[in-house]
C-alpha cells in the first residue's frame, strides 16, 4: 500500500472520529456517532496491518481474536451499575498499554527506528519518556478509581499530612529524572520513572471523596487520550497522535465543564486535592430527628394528584435497575394529565453521563431529560420531586455546611418543591458518607425498599386508583 493511500486512509479515520465525538455530544445522535466511531477504528486497524513495517500477522491476528472475545463478553455479561468501574478499569489498560510500549521502543530502539548515529535521539526519548509518565499515572489513577467504584477501597477521601507536598516533591522528581534520562537514557532512570509516576498515580487518586468521582473518571479518560498521544510520536503514527489528542482534550473540555458545574478547581483535580481537605467534618449527627415514612401507596396518591412532578435519577436507581419501571409509572402519571420530567445534575451516578445512558436505555424521550441549569429554577413551582435514589446531588448540606466534603456543589434544589417522595433503602449515608439533611424536612416523605420494586408498587397503585 503506498504512503499516499495511506495518509488518505488515516485522514479519513481522523475525520470519523472526529464526527463521532459531535454525535455522542447529544443524546440523539449517540448511536450514529458510536457507529461512526467504529467504522473509523475498523478502517484504522486494516490501514495499519497493511503498513509496511508490520511483520507478523498471526500474532496480530492472535491478539485481534482475543482482545474480541473479551470485549464482547464483557460487553454481554457487563451491568449498567458497572460501567464506571469498566470505564476505569479501560482507561487502566490504555496507561499500561502506553507504558509497555514506551518500554520496548526503550529497550530495542532498533526495531522502532529510533537509533540515529548510535543513539536514541532527544525527541524520541522525550516522547518515551512522556509516554511513562503520563501511562504511569493513569494506569495505577485508574486502578485507584475502580477500587473505589467497586467498594474495594473506601469511598472517603483518604489524606495524610504533608500530601500535597509529597506529590509535588515526586512530581518534581519525575521531571528531574525526564530530563536526566534524554541525556543519560539508562535502564535504572527508565525504571525509577515508572515507579515515581505510578506512585504518583495512586496518590493524586485516594484523595479524592466518592461525590466527585465522575469528575476523576473524566480527568483520566483524558489522561489516557494524552498517553496515546505520546505513543504515537514513539510508534510515529500520526493517527494515534491524533485520535490521543481528540480523546484526550475532549476529556479535559469535559472536566473543565464538569468542575466548572460544582463550583471546584480543575487545578484541585490535577493534583488530587479534589475534596480531601474538608473531610474531617463531613456530617453533622441528626440524632433521633423524626423522619416521615410513607408507602407505594401514598406516593401514587399524592403524584396522581399533582400537575407537576420532577424524577430525579440518582445511583441507587442504577444500581436496582429500576429505569424501565420508572419510565413506566412516568408514562400512566401523563396519561393522568401530570406533566413529567427527569432533572439529571452532572455528577449523578459514579460517571459523567450514567444517567442519560440509563434514561435512554428505557427509551425515555429526550425532551423530559433536562440538566440542572434547565430545570433547577422550577422545582419551586413544582409539586412532586421524585428522588429516586439520588443522595448527595440533592443534599442541603452542599449549600449549609462549610465543613462537608459537598459543600460549594451546585446540587438539585428539589427541597424548594412543595412535596419530595425520596426512594432509599435506608437512612445510611450516601456515597460521600455525608447525611442528607432533605430526609429530616417536613415536605419529604421517605420511601423505604428497594428501588425497583417501589416503582413497581407505585405503578400497581395507580392502576387499582
Amino acid at each position: 500500500m503506498t504512503a499516499s493511500f495511506i495518509a488518505i486512509s488515516y485522514l479519513v479515520c481522523a475525520v470519523l472520529f472526529i464526527l463521532a465525538l459531535r454525535g455522542l455530544s447529544s443524546p440523539e445522535s449517540a448511536v450514529q456517532g458510536n457507529r461512526l466511531g467504529i467504522l473509523g477504528m475498523t478502517l484504522a486497524i486494516m490501514t495499519t496491518l497493511c503498513l509496511p513495517q508490520v511483520a507478523s500477522y498471526g500474532l496480530i491476528v492472535a491478539a485481534l481474536f482475543a482482545g474480541g472475545v473479551v470485549g464482547a463478553l464483557i460487553a454481554k455479561l457487563i451491568r449498567m451499575t458497572a460501567l464506571p468501574q469498566l470505564v476505569a478499569g479501560f482507561h487502566s489498560l490504555v496507561g499500561l498499554a502506553a507504558v509497555l510500549v514506551a518500554g520496548a521502543a526503550f529497550f530495542e530502539p532498533e526495531a522502532f527506528g529510533l537509533v540515529h548515529e548510535g543513539r536514541i535521539s532527544y525527541g524520541s526519548l522525550i516522547e518515551i519518556s512522556l509516554g511513562v509518565a503520563i501511562g504511569a499515572i493513569t494506569f495505577t489513577g485508574s486502578i485507584i478509581a475502580f477500587g473505589k467504584l467497586q467498594g474495594l477501597i473506601s469511598g472517603s477521601p483518604l489524606v495524610f499530612k504533608f500530601q500535597h507536598h509529597v506529590n509535588l516533591l515526586l512530581g518534581a522528581l519525575s521531571l528531574v529524572i525526564v530530563v536526566v534520562l534524554v541525556f543519560n537514557p539508562s535502564p535504572a532512570l527508565f525504571w525509577g520513572l515508572v515507579f515515581l509516576t505510578g506512585l504518583l498515580g495512586f496518590l493524586l487518586i485516594l484523595p479524592i471523596g466518592g461525590a466527585d468521582m465522575p469528575v476523576v473518571i473524566s480527568m483520566l479518560n483524558s489522561y489516557s487520550g494524552w498517553a496515546a498521544a505520546a505513543t504515537g510520536f514513539t510508534l510515529e503514527n500520526p493517527l494515534l497522535i491524533v485520535t490521543g489528542a481528540l480523546v484526550g482534550s475532549s476529556g479535559a473540555i469535559l472536566s473543565y465543564i464538569m468542575c466548572k458545574g460544582m463550583n471546584r478547581s480543575i487545578i484541585n483535580v490535577i493534583l488530587g486535592g479534589f475534596g480531601g481537605e474538608q473531610s474531617a467534618g463531613a456530617s453533622k449527627a441528626h440524632g433521633d430527628k423524626p423522619v416521615k415514612a410513607g408507602s407505594a401507596e401514598d406516593a401514587a396518591f399524592i403524584m396522581k394528584n399533582a400537575s407537576s412532578v420532577i424524577i430525579v435519577p440518582g445511583y441507587g436507581m442504577a444500581v436496582a435497575q429500576a429505569q424501565h419501571a420508572l419510565r413506566e409509572m412516568s408514562d400512566i402519571l401523563k396519561k393522568h394529565g401530570v406533566q413529567v420530567r427527569y432533572a439529571i445534575h452532572p455528577v449523578a451516578g459514579r460517571m459523567p453521563g450514567h444517567m442519560n445512558v440509563l434514561l435512554a436505555e428505557a427509551n425515555v424521550p429526550y425532551d423530559e431529560v433536562l440538566e440542572l441549569d434547565e430545570i433547577n429554577r422550577d422545582f419551586s413551582s413544582t409539586d412532586v420531586a421524585f428522588v429516586i435514589g439520588a443522595n448527595d446531588v440533592t443534599n442541603p448540606a452542599a449549600k449549609t455546611d462549610p465543613l462537608s466534603p459537598i459543600y460549594g456543589m451546585p446540587i438539585l434544589d428539589v427541597e424548594k418543591a412543595k412535596t419530595v417522595l425520596f426512594i432509599k433503602r435506608s437512612m445510611a449515608a450516601g456515597y460521600a458518607g455525608v447525611d442528607n439533611e432533605l430526609f429530616f424536612r417536613s415536605n419529604t416523605m421517605m420511601l423505604f425498599g428497594d428501588a425497583k420494586k417501589m416503582c413497581e408498587d407505585i405503578i400497581k397503585a395507580l392502576e387499582n386508583a
